[in-house]
């Protein structure tokens, strides 16, 4: 049987595509031409954190000051890339280092310099995908999620950077 009740929102920044529990169906965005892009999608009420980390080894050091996290808090994280690097997008329970530092163990291995962005939600939030462009990959991407769709209990959020676009078809 097919699904009839399927809306459609789109984002030319970050910002919420949905709110409260509904699936996700597809995504469709188009790149940047003048930068390599990445879309996360989050399942979350409230909007991502910015914040920098650095990894080293499987240790991510995530920077944010005030973060009010405590060791054991899940969160949902995207990271950005630095020379085509990144920790690994998840859902990870942290560790408190101070006030304004947490950490997260990577399931990878890998180098990050220190500054690079990210974005978390938490507090029942979760991540949910990410996807990245080329620089110059200005056509569209379409992305049909497998199944009945990925469960959004709060809600979709999407932060885009060098990311033209996002249109999120759920239901």
């Amino acid at each position: 049987m097919m699904q009839t009740d399927v809306l459609s929102s789109h984002l030319s920044q970050t910002g919420f595509m949905a709110s409260g529990r509904t699936r996700l169906k597809q995504l469709t965005f188009c790149g940047n031409a003048s930068q390599a892009g990445n879309l996360s999608i989050f399942d979350s009420a409230t909007a991502a954190v910015t914040a920098s980390y650095a990894r080293s080894g499987t240790t991510v050091t995530v920077t944010k000051t005030a973060h009010g996290l405590v060791t054991g808090d899940i969160i949902g994280i995207g990271y950005a890339s630095a020379s085509a690097v990144s920790a690994t997008d998840g859902n990870y329970a942290i560790t408190y280092v101070d006030a304004n530092s947490f950490t997260i163990t990577d399931p990878n291995s890998g180098t990050v310099s220190g500054g690079t962005a990210c974005y978390y939600v938490n507090g029942g939030g979760r991540w949910m995908t990410s996807f990245n462009t080329l620089t110059g990959a200005v056509g569209s991407q379409q992305v049909p999620v497998p199944g009945e769709g990925m469960l959004a209990k709060n809600g979709i959020y999407a932060v885009l950077t060098y990311i033209t676009f996002v249109t999120a078809f759920y239901g």
